[in-house]
């Protein structure tokens, strides 16, 4: 029997790239998203789209529901879904702030407890969880995106503990600057929110930053991701963390050994 994969955010970018690998590897893949129409390239492929609105229950009750009833079992867990909210927190409306909580974790965590009853019962299956070099770092204007992430983090370290005696592998991923449509929609975000106003030039600053990572020639290719997420997926005992793509190890780095207001101020010199 083919092992199988949950794979959310599955219609582009690091999800998409996953999804192709797992399937290269010969494994039932289920890619899910709320864009089923972008993910016909999965179907042709022998994959199966599945309509998944992370934050909606009865569609993550439904979704997994159909996988069990097709395949009975799921091996790999990949929460990808997830979105970049940027703006002013004085500037961003509180709803908003829910809603990126709601995606990035309330449903990635509401995924997981779906899946754990078979996972259990198998006594195997690996959770990887994409955060993010936001889930250690953190930029202007990006601080309830940052909030999802560095909570991500926790929420995977005390989830590892509590699953390994079920022989449940929890895994996280940090990716650094991936070439996805993620960074256009933060810079869309944060110019309606906080393009005018007391914060647009800081605003207009951290546009550039982002620019500059994202530029032509920048960036890591998302199937750089989606390599590690099917090793991290098939190891007999995965790291509980993965780090990759451009700036990712490097940003870490400096993230650990700097004091804190030595990295604002490197941070402040490249918005610069």
């Amino acid at each position: 029997m083919k092992p199988v994969a949950l794979i959310t955010g599955a219609s582009s970018g690091i999800g998409k790239a996953a999804a192709e690998r797992f399937l290269d590897a010969g494994w039932t893949v289920y890619g899910a998203a709320r864009r089923v129409e972008r993910m016909q390239n999965l179907e042709a492929r022998g994959g199966h789209a599945l309509g998944l609105d992370v934050t909606d229950e009865d569609s993550l009750t439904a979704g997994v529901q159909t996988i069990l009833d097709a395949e009975g079992r799921i091996d790999a867990l990949v929460n990808n879904a997830g979105y970049g909210s940027y703006g002013a927190v004085e500037d961003v409306p509180l709803d908003e702030a829910r809603r990126q909580f709601d995606v990035n974790l309330f449903g990635l965590a509401r995924l997981i407890q779906l899946v754990l009853p078979t996972m259990r019962s198998q006594r195997s299956g690996t959770i990887i969880n994409i955060s993010s070099m936001g889930g250690k770092i953190y930029t202007p204007l990006g601080a309830w995106y940052h909030a999802t992430k560095h909570a991500l983090e926790g929420f995977s370290d005390a989830l590892r503990l509590e699953l390994h005696d079920f022989g449940i592998n929890v895994v996280i991923v940090e990716p650094g600057a991936i070439k996805t449509e993620w960074g256009g929609i933060a810079i869309d975000n944060m110019m309606e929110t906080s393009g005018s106003g007391p914060y647009a030039e800081f605003a207009a600053q951290t546009k550039r930053l982002f620019e500059n990572s994202y530029k032509e020639g920048s960036g890591s290719p998302p199937s750089l991701i989606g390599n590690v997420i099917f090793e991290a997926a098939t190891a007999k005992k995965p790291k509980t963390r993965y780090v990759a793509g451009e700036q990712a190890r490097t940003s870490l780095i400096a993230r650990a050994l700097l004091p804190d207001r030595l990295f604002d101020a490197v941070i402040r010199s490249q918005m610069k």
